[in-house]
């Protein structure tokens, strides 16, 4: 019976993550149909609707979104509308992690916001961290101090902290930033095939 049990669970293993994924994917894309549709509907005729019209306004709203982001006044709205988020109870913890975790996605063409992966040690420990900024504001730091900002993201994305630390305190690392904070995320937990990849 437990071995029947452990191969159940080696099947649910090897299935859950695929499953999960395929779900999402399909969710979201229900989700834009949903939302979207029903406005196409009222403003087009019936014979120019089709199916996926919705997921495909979606696309084209969120591609929009990322040109006006550019714009100062845009940006400043959504810093606006982020403070106002960040002061709600419980909607600012669940819009961070959701922040935090969208800032290793690419960004207009600038390269990420997440840099590059390194290791910095704290006692007998290393913290994996994700350098954000070089090049400091001299206003904050003396002008000598080569210190750069590196993120710490916890586990399970309930937050994180920026430290300003010294460049000669951080090892580079050979991880990228999707690997790496796919590991943070996880709480250090890997698959074998993923520790073999790295």
């Amino acid at each position: 019976m437990r071995r029947l049990w452990n191969t159940f669970l080696k099947g649910l293993a090897a299935v859950l993550p695929l499953a999960l994924t395929v779900y999402v994917v399909f969710w979201l894309a229900s989700a834009a149909e949903s939302v979207l549709g029903g406005p196409l509907r009222a403003l087009l005729p019936e014979d120019r609707y089709w199916p996926g019209l919705g997921l495909l306004a979606a696309f084209l709203l969120i591609l929009v979104v990322g040109v006006l982001v550019d714009a100062y006044i845009v940006r400043r709205l959504f810093r606006y509308g982020e403070s106002i988020l960040a002061r709600i109870p419980i909607v600012k913890t669940i819009f961070g992690a959701f922040k935090d975790f969208s800032r290793f996605l690419p960004a207009g063409g600038k390269g990420r916001d997440l840099k590059r992966v390194v290791l910095w040690r704290f006692g007998s420990a290393r913290l994996i961290g994700f350098v954000t900024e070089e090049q400091l504001n001299p206003k904050l730091f003396g002008p000598d101090e080569e210190l750069v900002a590196v993120y710490f993201p916890m586990s399970y994305q309930i937050g994180g902290y920026t430290l300003y630390l010294h460049k000669d305190e951080l090892r580079e690392t050979e991880l990228s930033v999707e690997e790496a904070m796919r590991l943070v995320l996880i709480g250090g937990v890997t698959s074998q095939s993923a520790a073999g990849n790295g």
